[in-house]
């Protein structure tokens, strides 16, 4: 049967091989995938748009098969999505808090995936103009947009207007605040979570998936809802490779004197010069260097392992 049969979808959840497909204006449809896929070793992934073909000749409605996956835009290994516009980073500004050292590793996650984040301070209600400066600075210089919010007072506008028309992805760490601000969204926006609650079974399973959340009011705008995180391992082998994944560091890197500088105890450091004139945060080369030696002492200690060869 040809295309035109179909119609175009995206992925909001995988649970137990069924997927459940967000079509506008018609609904969520339950879906198995043609084991076509199967043959070919692809998996269709939360956020992909596919065709679907609606099946009829059932009990339930909007059940449908899978025909085909769309090209993606972007695929991400944690949480496991596909298609995601950008990142929303979330770190409460206090109580607990903010760890900085954390966060950047967050940003160094979406920059190793090529996705663009934003990062959010909630809670902003807890802290000084001055401290909310403070923090804003550090990753403003960094070339990040920041957000400054407090879901308790509903200071959600900013959050808003970044979601449409995107697919974002939250992020942070547990007591951030994560859960309270995608909860005031869902309730400003009237999603429609009764709905969408029922064909996905949410609150039946216990097993923390990613999962998309149409927003409701804003065309083609989703929430990728995932845990929270107390750690996060920073996946590079090369510790050279770490500049890469902090955009300010490869900004200044030309300006060095050496090629392949490290940024530490060269001299004729670009980056330690624009570190000197405060053009890049004290903090956020800290959290370079910790990468870095963290990253140099993995290598070291694989090449003593008897598994390496060496």
């Amino acid at each position: 049967m040809a295309d035109r049969d179909c119609f175009e979808g995206r992925i909001i959840r995988g649970i137990a091989g069924f997927y459940y497909v967000h079509v506008n204006g018609r609904g969520v449809f339950e879906c198995k995938a043609k084991g076509v896929f199967r043959n070919k070793s692809e998996k269709p992934l939360v956020g992909d748009m596919v065709l679907l073909r609606e099946i009829k000749d059932t009990e339930k409605e909007n059940v449908g098969h899978i025909d085909r996956i769309l090209p993606r835009t972007s695929e991400l290994i944690r949480p496991a999505v596909a298609n995601v516009d950008q990142a929303l980073v979330i770190f409460a500004a206090a109580d607990p808090e903010p760890n900085l050292n954390l966060l950047d590793r967050f940003l160094c996650e979406m920059e190793r995936q090529s996705v663009s984040s934003v990062v959010c301070f909630n809670k902003r209600d807890l802290i000084s103009d001055e401290r909310a400066d403070e923090l804003r600075s550090i990753y403003e210089k960094a070339g990040y947009k920041v957000l400054m919010t407090s879901a308790i007072e509903g200071e959600l506008s900013s959050v808003i207007k970044l979601l449409d028309g995107k697919v974002t992805t939250v992020a942070g760490p547990s007591g951030a605040g994560k859960s309270s601000l995608v909860n005031h969204l869902q309730g400003s926006m009237q999603m429609e979570t009764g709905e969408i609650s029922k064909k996905l079974g949410r609150g039946k399973h216990t097993t923390r998936r990613a999962e998309l959340i149409p927003v409701d009011g804003l065309d083609d705008s989703f929430i990728v809802d995932t845990p929270g995180f107390s750690s996060i391992y920073v996946m590079e082998d090369d510790p050279l490779e770490v500049q890469n994944l902090f955009p300010e560091i490869g900004k200044w890197e030309p300006q060095c004197r050496f090629q392949g500088c490290a940024h530490i105890h060269e001299p004729d450091c670009g980056v330690k010069a624009a570190l000197e004139r405060g053009e890049i945060s004290a903090q956020r080369y800290e959290s370079y260097r910790s990468f870095y030696e963290e990253i140099k002492g993995r290598a070291k200690d694989y090449s003593k392992s008897p598994r390496s060869g060496r």
